[in-house]
């Protein structure tokens, strides 16, 4: 019987083996998948039972690993136009004595000069920053000196009011007329203005001030500067302002020039841009006392200097003196083909005594006020924009009551139609202003378009290339 049992145990165990050798062979006559896909073969283990179990242990599905999320690349803001600022220019505030005198009131003894500027104040405030040329010193009546017209200027300190009140914002202080009463009156004029709160330029309170001012109007650095020509050179320390010399404490303090010198005017002005920019301006405007007095073109002499100016980097020249208007003229520096500027020669009067006559037959109540225009954007580029002029035209008539002259500054402002309702004007007035507006556009038109034309293409350029939102 145990014969028996052991080899019913052999027997079955040989099945079983056989059974197992006929499953892996039908398992490695299948399809052949790839290595990736195969699984490991499972160990298989007999117990003492007999009992055949899978001992392997399961390979581990590996986890994948998450993506890192890109970092987005920062967009830069779009460049947008950011700021604009308008500077206004008119002439020469030339007080002759029926001019100075048509302010005095009697009843009180005190001057007043708002009648001037009723109609141009409106202008005046309508632009950013403005600017006049006070052509008169103010010694006051106290000094030694007596208040007198041409030749040598002493003005009622109410002009400054005035001016101040029809919206100037700065005032310009080197001319030929600076030193019509001395020292007296070269120092009292600044100290009028200090006392007023009124930016002016040209003429300085002491050494250390500086000879020039950096404006913030609206968000751009404007720097401005003023010179007067002198007309004689005494030595290293004096020169002379209309014959008159000016002693060694005004010729520091002045902004002068000489024709015959004017290379060392040019290496002044060099150190005085860089100065500028030092203190963060980011344009340049230079007022200039020059030219030939009544004469409605410029010469050879202010082409050369203008020419100048805009080589040293000046973007704008405003000029005086004539008394009279001059041309428009647009520069291309000979040093930087990118940079223009844009040059007034002479504004003319703002307000004065002298008039068209058979001995002088030149339209000196003719004047403008001059607007140029810059813009800022958000990158710091800064242009000029536009430029434009308001012609003006003074009116002097008797006034019945006081039976003297009064005088006013009317506006020819071309958007108004009906010049005559608009200022009460008669016929005769109406057509004493259509021909002065025509002589004011006919001096300065034809370079205010060119000039117009070059920034408005230029403009466009810029913006393109800055990819300026709009």
């Amino acid at each position: 019987m145990l014969k028996v049992r052991s080899f019913i145990y052999i027997t079955g165990f040989t099945l079983l083996f056989f059974l197992f050798l006929l499953f892996t062979s039908c398992s490695d006559s299948t399809t052949e998948v790839s290595p990736a896909a195969k699984s490991p073969l499972p160990t298989l283990t007999q117990t003492p039972s007999g009992t055949v179990i899978n001992t392997s242990i399961p390979t581990p599905v590996p986890t994948p690993t998450p993506m890192p999320t890109p970092t987005p690349t920062p967009t830069q803001p779009p460049i947008i136009k950011v700021a604009t600022a308008s500077i206004g220019a008119t002439g020469d505030i030339l007080m002759h004595e029926k001019l100075y005198k048509s302010g005095y009131d009697a009843t009180t003894s005190t001057y007043n000069y708002d009648h001037i500027f009723p109609w141009f104040s409106k202008y005046v405030s309508e632009v950013d920053y403005a600017v006049a040329n006070l052509e008169v010193t103010l010694a006051g009546d106290d000094n030694g000196y007596k208040y007198s017209g041409y030749p040598r200027f002493n003005c009622p300190d109410a002009i400054v009011d005035s001016l101040k009140k029809a919206g100037f914002d700065m005032l310009l202080t080197a001319n030929n007329h600076s030193y019509d009463t001395g020292i007296t009156g070269f120092m009292r004029t600044q100290e009028i203005l200090r006392n007023r709160g009124v930016t002016y330029i040209g003429t300085r309170y002491k050494e250390e001030d500086k000879n020039y001012t950096v404006q913030n109007i609206n968000g751009i650095n404007v720097g401005m500067i003023c010179y007067t020509f002198n007309t004689e050179i005494i030595n290293d320390k004096q020169v002379k302002l209309n014959g008159i010399t000016l002693n060694a404490q005004a010729t520091a303090l002045t902004n002068s020039f000489n024709t015959s010198h004017l290379e060392n005017f040019y290496l002044k002005l060099k150190d005085e841009v860089a100065k500028m920019k030092a203190d963060g301006a980011q344009a340049l405007v230079i007022f200039i006392h020059w030219g030939k007095e009544y004469v409605t073109t410029n010469n050879s002499t202010q082409k050369k200097i203008a020419q100048k100016l805009c080589n040293l980097g000046f973007d704008v020249i405003v000029g005086n003196h004539p008394h009279v208007a001059q041309p428009v003229e647009l520069f291309t520096s000979t040093v930087n083909d990118n940079h223009k500027t844009l040059c007034l020669y002479s504004t003319g009067n703002a307000v004065s005594n002298i008039r068209y006559s058979s001995t002088r037959p030149i339209h000196c109540e003719d004047g403008m006020l001059f607007t140029f225009t810059f813009a800022k954007y958000s990158d710091g580029t800064v242009l000029v924009e536009s430029a434009r002029v308001l012609p003006i035209w003074v009116n002097r008539y008797t006034d019945p009551i006081l039976d003297r002259y009064t005088y006013e500054i009317l506006t020819l402002d071309k958007n108004i139609m009906d010049w005559k309702m608009h200022m009460n004007l008669t016929d005769s007035l109406l057509l004493k202003c259509q021909d002065s507006y025509k002589r004011t556009m006919a001096i300065v038109s034809s370079g205010l378009e060119e000039a117009n034309k070059y920034y408005s293409d230029n403009q466009k350029e810029v913006e393109q290339k800055l990819g300026v939102l709009n």
